[in-house]
């Protein structure tokens, strides 16, 4: 048994597929566009929302902290040769020989290597500077360890 008639705006979309499609994803656009964050209040993401005063949340468990950058002097100038801006490092302090006692240790595990300043005229034994991105506290750790140990890197 056959019925006849039917919708018949669903008989015509049927027979222009190539139509309803087009239309289908116009619609679709459309809806992304409508829900997208604005450039005003959402493009820029956390960094708007930090902007805007009773606007912030707190940061999650997950959240980065707040990185600076650190100018550290490693003891080894041909070591800091093979950096280049963008490398991931581990910075380690040696306080002394190994027979003494003390234990190097890692100060500073997957610091970002900011720059690599040119060494000066200064003698390659007090060792070259690089400038690296971390967290304030781990810049902190790195500046005391440089005050009282040799320092190292380890290419990640």
């Amino acid at each position: 048994m056959r019925v006849r008639g039917g919708h018949p705006r669903l008989r015509g979309l049927l027979r222009h597929r190539r139509r309803a499609l087009a239309v289908g994803l116009a619609l679709t656009a459309a809806a992304l566009a409508a829900t997208a964050p604005r450039e005003a209040d959402g493009a820029r993401g956390v960094a708007a929302a930090a902007e805007r005063p009773g606007r912030q949340r707190p940061p999650g468990p997950g959240a980065e902290q707040a990185r600076v950058t650190a100018p550290v002097r490693i003891a080894d100038a041909e070591a800091v040769r093979l950096l280049r801006p963008g490398d991931r490092i581990d910075v380690i302090a040696a306080g002394g020989s190994p027979a003494g006692g003390a234990e190097p240790r890692v100060v500073a595990a997957g610091a970002r290597v900011s720059q690599v300043p040119d060494p000066g005229d200064g003698p390659v034994e007090s060792g070259a500077l690089v400038v690296l991105s971390v967290p304030r506290d781990t810049a902190a750790r790195l500046a005391g360890a440089g005050a009282s140990a040799r320092l190292a890197v380890t290419l990640r």
